[in-house]
This record gives C-alpha cells, structure tokens and sequence, in this order.
C-alpha cells in the first residue's frame, strides 16, 4: 500500500472501517495463485470485507458452462478469499447485505457500482479499487490518503439539469439506467450534480444510475440535489463553487441514450436477464406484481445475493417464481460467467450494466427495456416495448 500511496501522490496512509473484494472474480489463473499466496502467507484481513461476485454459482452449480480446468480454479480462487477471513457474501451490492459504512467513513471498495453506491449513497469515501490493491487495502487496513478520501476532491465540478423533462419519465425506473449511461458518457471521472429529480429517489433508482454511470464511464461519485447525503442543495454538492459546465437535459438526448443501450434491431428476443448489480427485495417484489398470472417463454435469468433469495426462499416466494419460470442465479451473473445458453443470441435487460457489457463479454446482442417491458417480453416471446414514454 506505501507503493500505491506514492504512485498516486498521497502523503500518507490512513486507516479504513472495512473493504469490499472484487478481485474473487476468476479472469486466469495469475489471481488465483495470487490469493493462494497470500493464504499461504498467513494472510488475513484486518477489517471486515465483504466480496463480491464470483465466477461461479456455488447454489446453482449446474446453470454454469465452464470446462473443469476453468471451474477448478474459479472456486479455489473463491475458497482463498474466503481463507482470508473474508465475508462470502458473493454479491455486487453489499450494501443490500448488510454493509452499510457511515456517513464520511473512510472505506476500500472495489466493483464499480459498489463503490458509486457507497461514495454517492452513503456518503462513506473510497476510491475505485481494482483488483489486488482491494485485498491488499483490506490486509492492511488502511488506503493512500488521495482522490475521492479527499473532501475537496468530492465537490461536483459539473451540473445535469433535469427539470425539463417529463414528470412520467422521472418517476419510471426505466429513467434511471439512462440517465447514468447518459452521465457516465458525459462525466468520466468527475464528480457530477444533478438537479430537476423528484425528491427521495429510492435506492434501487440510485443504484441503477450509479452502476450505468460506472460502466459507461469512470464515476465513483455523483450527487443527487435534495436526496444524497453530501448534497442537501446544489451550493453544497458545488463546495460553494460554480459549475464548470450545465448540462441541460432534454427528451431528445435522455432517448439518443437509451438507444445507445441497445445493439439489436428487430422483434427477435432469446432470453431475458435481470440483476446487474444483483435484485433486490423491492425489485423481486416488483417482479412478482407484474409476472402476476404469468408463464414465461423465454428463459428470465434474475441474478441476485444469496441472502436475498434465502429470503425469498424462506416465505416461499421463490418457488413460486421458478413454477412461472424464473431462473435464479446466485453468486454471480449471467455477464461475467458462462449461463447463457450457447450460440449467441439476443438478450433483453433493464440494466444498463448488462447493456453495456453483454456485447463484448458474452457475444449476445442486447435490448435494453423497462422491468415491464422485460416480464411482457418474457411472457409473449418476442420484443414487446412502451414507446410512449421517451416520447
């Protein structure tokens, strides 16, 4: 950690609350040895840590195409971290099991939407911590004093003005993925304000946006006028600085973005995935509302924590999705690991994480859609989409 503290410039080394592990995903075997060695150096964390998804389903092996070399390795990579004194929590959103920083704490998190949601969210402070450097923070309990553990670093420098756009689209959860496709693409790395949204915006909203803007772009940070923490007015989210630059929403560019999501035409659908970051409660309960009645032709892939669909499982509610056709998937998703079903094909989603990375990770075309523009596409079998509302 005192050699990144000197790549980035930082003059010091501060203690953090706890760390979030991306580096527990398989991309080769280099990692897994990595963690392996830090095992057999008696490694162990020095705060709690938490980690995000695997390359595995370790509920649901089966759903997973890898060969034995591949799936060996993946899980003896998983089983290191776990060694490590590591929390398997194997979910993206942590924040939805329970590790939940405090306002100002000074935290190492790694997977991009976690670390949008923990910075802009919870108003905890961590910087975008790639794989290796996360473990290591996490071992030594401490990360280099610079970028967003900063405060001055934290002040929006730019401002997306959304008040003229329809009242309908700023309360459809469809909006939100867009509008963080649309920021990330505009943004980069710097921290952006946003003004014109209806007050309370849920989490499940916020965290939409904040993965999108993650993906299409580098944010680790983003303020919502009137419902972040940091951002209780917009002179606040600006430190009491102008902005450097305004940027004036309209129906045209918010529609321009959600068509940059989709890279298929056509009526033609192969399988729908859910669950980047991973469901939640409230979003399962949103499932189930709409796939009320409901059998589902085309496979409905919903990724989501293993402590959600424990609960899930435990009232029963799972079963139930899984009669109408639903096929859960835990520990990971269906982006990062080989569930898909051979071939290629098209896959619609509501994420606008998926949208962004099934292309080039999965060789799958995508079409991006609202949560009920997924479930009626799932139910009939082919592209079913309002257009109404990007009008």
């Amino acid at each position: 950690m005192a050699e990144a503290a000197r790549i980035l410039g930082a003059e010091r080394l501060i203690p953090i609350a706890s760390a979030h592990i991306d580096g527990c995903l398989y991309h080769g075997d280099s990692g897994t040895e990595f963690a392996e060695k830090l095992v057999q150096g008696s490694g162990r964390v020095a705060v709690p840590a938490t980690l995000n998804v695997g390359a595995l389903d370790l509920l649901h092996p089966k759903r997973v195409h890898a060969g034995r070399h591949r799936y060996e390795m993946a899980l003896r990579m998983m089983r290191a971290y776990e060694a490590l004194g590591c929390r398997p929590t194997w979910t993206c959103a942590p924040y939805q099991a329970g590790h939940r920083p405090k306002l100002g704490e000074q935290v190492a998190w790694g997977e991009s939407n976690a670390v949008a949601f923990v910075n802009s969210v919870l108003g905890a402070r961590s910087n975008r911590y790639g794989d290796f450097l996360d473990i290591a923070a996490a071992i030594a309990g401490k990360a280099p004093l610079a970028g967003l553990h900063l405060a001055e670093n934290r002040r929006a420098r730019i401002v997306l003005d959304a008040s003229q756009l329809s009242p309908a689209l700023l309360e459809s959860d469809a909006f939100y993925p867009v509008l963080g496709a649309l920021l990330g693409r505009e943004a980069g790395s710097t921290v952006a304000a946003i003004v014109g949204l209806p007050k309370g915006v849920s989490e499940d909203r916020l965290k939409a946006l904040g993965a999108a803007a993650a993906s299409t772009g580098a944010v680790g940070l983003f303020h919502v006028v009137g419902t972040t923490p940091e951002a209780p007015t917009l002179r606040a989210a600006l430190g009491g600085m102008p902005p450097e630059r305004t940027l004036r929403l309209t129906a045209e560019m918010i529609r321009a973005a959600r068509d940059s999501l989709s890279t298929a035409g056509g009526e033609r659908i192969d399988a729908v995935a859910l669950g980047s970051p991973h469901f939640s409660l409230q979003e399962f309960a949103e499932l189930e509302r709409l796939a009320a009645g409901r059998r589902f032709r085309l496979p409905l892939y919903v990724c989501s924590g293993r402590g959600v669909l424990k609960s899930l499982e435990e009232e029963g509610r799972l079963a139930a999705l899984e009669r109408q056709g639903v096929i859960a998937v835990a520990d990971t998703c269906v982006v990062v690991t080989p569930i898909l079903p051979e071939g290629g094909g098209v896959l619609m989603t509501n994420s606008g994480k998926f949208a962004h990375y099934t292309p080039g990770n999965t060789g799958w075309q995508v079409v991006y859609g609202s949560l009920a523009d997924c479930v009626a596409t799932a139910a009939s079998g082919r592209l079913e989409r309002d257009e109404l509302l990007w009008q």
